[in-house]
């Protein structure tokens, strides 16, 4: 039975609603008070996948656990880095940052960043920039600096371009047109298309797409699982799911305006920068707007440690929520 992908997601959400309510119930403040060690203990988790992780599609990314279950240890960084990132800037007490300071917290994304990066998993590491983007600007980021960070990644592209693997080159380029390669690269991408074409206003209605249920569209239960609802569900559908992810974030927004302390306003507000990346990433990624980046659709991609993360990431949320009246 845990063979079967529906009852190991369910699984997953259960234990997922566990690590929710355990989460809200810790205070934030004494989780931020261990941060720290989180972080390294981050690390040396990052930085054990590279001895005993398992390499799946050319990737070593998941620690074994034993019964068929793996472990992706850097969805859980994300978590780490929103506490780690919120300490940092709080415990600053300044109205805006210099140099030093963008440096301190820039160095605490770039470790895991390159480490996630090495595995390869781009998709996973980009993740980790809206935490730091989110954070900075609200701790006050003068506009001067960040218009030097801005010039300085346009300058360091070039160069970081021959750092990516060959599959990764390609994807950059094809989504532009994947008519160049249908058989190939832009396989996937020219098939997501037709999937959320096919769906048309109504839907073509649950298990009847064709693309979907004749395999046509590739993974269609994990990546482009927004296309897959697209073409049963239709526009109507698309409509319905993207206002539920707006009245979330917007949710996370409010509980930011209402946090207690500047500590709780920066973990909502990076984790609601987490959350927007993945859906506007995934969705532009399945209408071929964006790279294939494998980055899942928060709370549909089927997937354990995505599912997890993103369980106890709201519950920070809702522990922020919870002591907002707090003294």
């Amino acid at each position: 039975m845990f063979r079967d992908a529906w009852f190991r997601q369910i699984l997953y959400i259960g234990v997922g609603l566990l690590l929710f309510f355990v989460a809200s119930r810790i205070d934030y403040h004494t989780l931020l008070g261990h941060s720290f060690w989180m972080y390294g203990v981050s690390i040396v988790g990052l930085i054990a996948v590279f001895i005993i992780g398992t390499v799946a599609g050319g990737a070593r990314r998941w620690i074994p656990l034993g019964g068929g279950f793996k472990l992706q240890v850097s969805e859980f960084v994300k978590i780490v880095l929103v506490l780690v990132i919120a300490r940092v800037l709080t415990e600053l007490k300044r109205d805006d940052l210099d140099w030093k300071d963008l440096l301190r917290v820039g160095g605490l994304i770039l470790l895991p960043f390159v480490l996630v990066a090495k595995q390869p998993d781009l998709g996973t590491a980009l993740t980790y920039l809206p935490i730091l983007l989110v954070g900075v600007l609200l701790a006050g980021l003068r506009w001067q600096y960040l218009a030097v960070v801005v010039l300085a990644m346009a300058v360091t592209l070039p160069v970081a371009w021959h750092f990516l693997h060959d599959y990764q080159r390609t994807r950059l380029t094809t989504f532009l047109d994947p008519s160049q390669d249908p058989k190939g690269s832009g396989y996937q991408v020219i098939q997501s298309m037709i999937a959320v074409g096919h769906g048309g206003m109504w839907g073509q209605g649950p298990t009847q797409g064709t693309q979907t249920q004749l395999q046509f569209l590739p993974i269609s239960h994990t990546d482009f699982i927004f296309s897959s609802f697209a073409e049963e569900h239709g526009f109507v559908g698309v409509v319905v799911v993207l206002g539920l992810y707006f009245l979330l974030l917007m949710q996370v927004v409010q509980n930011a305006q209402t946090a207690p302390d500047g500590a709780g306003m920066y973990i909502c507000m990076g984790i609601a920068g987490i959350l927007l990346f993945h859906v506007l990433v995934n969705v532009g990624m399945v209408v071929g707007r964006m790279p294939v980046t494998g980055i899942p659709l928060p709370l549909m991609s089927s997937g354990g440690s995505n599912t997890l993360s993103v369980f106890i990431l709201l519950g920070l949320v809702n522990n922020v929520r919870l002591r907002r009246f707090v003294n």
